[in-house]
Parts: structure tokens; sequence; C-alpha cells
């Protein structure tokens, strides 16, 4: 098989991957994550995974790369990772009471043969009406400065939620494990 490289500094991607138990990299990718004017979230994820990807197959010529990258949505406005405080607090009174689709990227590149696949898996999460007072108890308690929407539902964010809806609850965390493993499975790697 050929080397495993997450391009990826998430310590979420990093948790996730090892449930595969296999030998991999981390190898951060550094690429510019701006969206391009009108740019829709579905295509800004992909575009920047596989942006993700493609900037390692330099360093590591003989790997399969995997890239990955995530967009809260809510109606047409994208929601990134807020940074800090306030943004944090702004992001998850928008989404309180309503329908929030994750969108989140994977994409595996085999750099030896340039095969490149590609997929968004979305996950939707239907939060509950919250008052101010709950959202500022949660961000200060979880501080979800570096998740897309300022929410994680592996912690406390889980109180935040009426309802998951989709198939992978892996994509919501920020690495889709089920799809990830077809794509391995595709490039003859061998899944426990």
């Amino acid at each position: 098989m050929l080397p495993l490289i997450l391009a990826s500094a998430s310590l979420y991607r990093k948790a996730l991957l090892e449930r595969l138990q296999m030998p991999f990299t981390v190898a951060p990718a550094h690429v510019d994550e701006t969206p391009l004017a009108h740019e829709p979230p579905r295509i800004l994820v992909s575009r920047l995974a596989a942006a993700k990807a493609r900037a390692l197959t330099t360093a590591y010529p003989a790997a399969l790369v995997i890239g990955s990258d995530q967009a809260a949505v809510a109606g047409d406005e994208i929601l990134g990772k807020p940074g800090g405080r306030d943004q944090a607090v702004a992001q998850l009174s928008r989404m309180c009471g309503r329908r929030i689709v994750f969108m989140t990227s994977i994409c595996l590149l085999n750099t030896q043969t340039g095969r490149l696949q590609l997929d968004v898996v979305d996950y939707a999460v239907v939060f509950r009406p919250l008052d101010r007072g709950a959202i500022e108890r949660y961000v200060v308690a979880e501080q979800p400065y570096d998740c897309a929407g300022a929410f994680k539902s592996e912690g406390l964010g889980i109180a935040l939620v009426s309802r998951f809806e989709g198939d992978d609850p892996t994509a919501l965390i920020g690495l889709p494990l089920i799809r990830l493993g077809e794509m391995l499975r595709e490039e003859n790697v061998d899944l426990p």
C-alpha cells in the first residue's frame, strides 16, 4: 500500500482517521481558503479539498493523500470557522431553530497515478430554539472557534440539537469515513 497522508492540521480529522487503525502521516497543506466571488458552498468545499490534496503532490510523489474541507450552510450563507467568541455567538444565534447543512468534502489523490476521487457528504443538524444566555454558556464552555458554524457535536453541542439527518455522522465532525473507506477500497487498500 502507498503511504497514507492526511493533508490537514485538524485534530478532529486526525482523531477520525485513527479510527481506521491504519498508519498515516499528518502533513498540513497550506492553501488559501478564501471563497471565490459567488462560489456555491458545495463547489467551495470541493475545490479546497482537492487543492489541499494537490498541494502535497511534490512532497509525496507516491502516496494516497486525503484532503477535506467543511462548511456549515444556513440558507445561502456559508458559516466557516468563527475564530473568536463574538463571531461564534453570532453564528449560533443565526442557526437557532433552523436546519443547517454541514457540507464536508473528501478527496483522495493517488499522487503516483494522478487519480483523484472527490465527493461531498451532507449532514444536517436541526438546532433547538436557544436564548442568548444558552448560546453564550455553550461558547464559553466549548470554545468552538475552530469548527464550522461554531458547533461541536461530539461535545456539549449535542445539547443545542433537536435532531440529526444524514448517513455518516463522521462527516459532521469533519471527515466522512464511510465515503473515505469506499475511496480507499477503490485504491485496493484493505480495510478491516
